[in-house]
């Protein structure tokens, strides 16, 4: 069996706080949650696992995020000297981002396919850090990875995904997952 690895991070720190966006190693992880599907399980990781979260990512046959490319695998090099982009992944967003020549949101391709929105967003998530909120913090990662679960599932199914453009208007784009 095949073992896809989902994955989403939070960080402690905001790109304001570590001199900007060419700083995001400085960020630190604040908690990491995988669903992997040889397990069929979730795992959440505090900034003292980061190395098992590290082996977790590297076991996989492949890794599904979205901006994990350049956001969550950049924060995890602040961790590592192992270059994470020679892992085999699928960044969800870079991928439709070369397809549609824009941007889209993980919270667009949810609320267009299933209705469904993100329970929160990153600076909540790094404010609730500040405030000792871990709970808070994987609540809302692990329903980032479930959403980002749903998403490919759905790709890889129907070969299309639906969202909204900044208009508001439903629209579909094919995939090749």
């Amino acid at each position: 069996m095949k073992n896809i690895v989902y994955f989403d991070l939070e960080t402690q720190k905001s790109a304001e706080e570590v001199g900007g966006w060419d700083h995001i190693s400085r960020m630190g992880m604040s908690i990491g949650v995988i669903y992997s599907t040889a397990q069929c399980a979730y795992r959440i990781y505090g900034e003292k696992q980061v190395s098992d979260l590290l082996t977790d990512l590297q076991r996989a046959d492949l890794v599904v995020g979205f901006n994990n490319l350049r956001f969550d695998y950049e924060v995890l090099h602040g961790y590592t000297s192992f270059d994470l982009r020679q892992l085999p992944t699928l960044d969800m967003m870079v991928d439709l981002q070369i397809l549609l020549k824009h941007r889209l949101s993980l919270d667009s391709i949810a609320t267009a396919t299933f209705g469904v929105e993100k329970t929160a967003e990153g600076l909540q998530a790094i404010q609730w850090f500040k405030e000792g909120k871990l709970l808070e913090i994987a609540e809302y990662c692990c329903y980032d990875v479930k959403i980002t679960r749903l998403v490919h599932e759905f790709g890889v199914q129907h070969r299309q995904l639906h969202y909204h453009n900044r208009f508001g208007k439903k629209m579909t784009v094919p995939v090749k997952w």
